[in-house]
């Protein structure tokens, strides 16, 4: 069964998540959130402003996290009215700090998404991340370090 239009547009959005926050766009990324809520269950941020002063604590690299976000068990599902959607998925972070630190698994947890779409474009409500295994992250965030 083909992809409809909305689910590869999630998928896409779902990537771009991935992709700004291991290029160190944290602006860019705190913006996915402008009209929703980011973080660990319990404890999250809601606006750009706030998961702005979240990311202030990622340790950056030459202006990059040296991770790699990996999503897997992606599991999409639409509102038969096309307005709302929700997504289940897997994550596993991947981080490597040359000479310092070797490539290992830092994070594997659960993403629990839930979108709305506005003037035809999807946007994150909430990605609530439920932590399963957690390893060493103090070369990731300056707060776990």
């Amino acid at each position: 069964m083909a992809a409809s239009s909305d689910e590869l547009a999630l998928q896409q959005l779902l990537a771009s998540y991935c992709d700004l926050i291991d290029r160190g766009d944290t602006q860019s990324f705190a913006a996915l959130f402008a009209s929703g809520a980011w973080g660990i269950v319990g404890d999250m941020a809601v606006g750009v402003e706030e998961v702005s002063a979240v990311l202030e604590n990622v340790i950056l690299y030459d202006g990059v996290p040296n991770t790699r976000h990996l999503s897997t068990n992606v599991c999409i599902t639409v509102d038969p009215s096309g307005q709302s959607a929700r997504a289940t998925s897997c994550i596993t972070v991947m981080q490597h700090v040359p000479g310092d630190f070797p490539l290992q698994a830092i994070f594997i947890g659960s993403y629990h998404d839930t979108f709305a779409k506005h003037e035809g474009e999807w946007h994150f409500v909430e990605r609530a991340i439920t932590p399963d295994l957690v390893g060493d992250m103090s070369r990731h965030r300056a707060d776990m370090a």
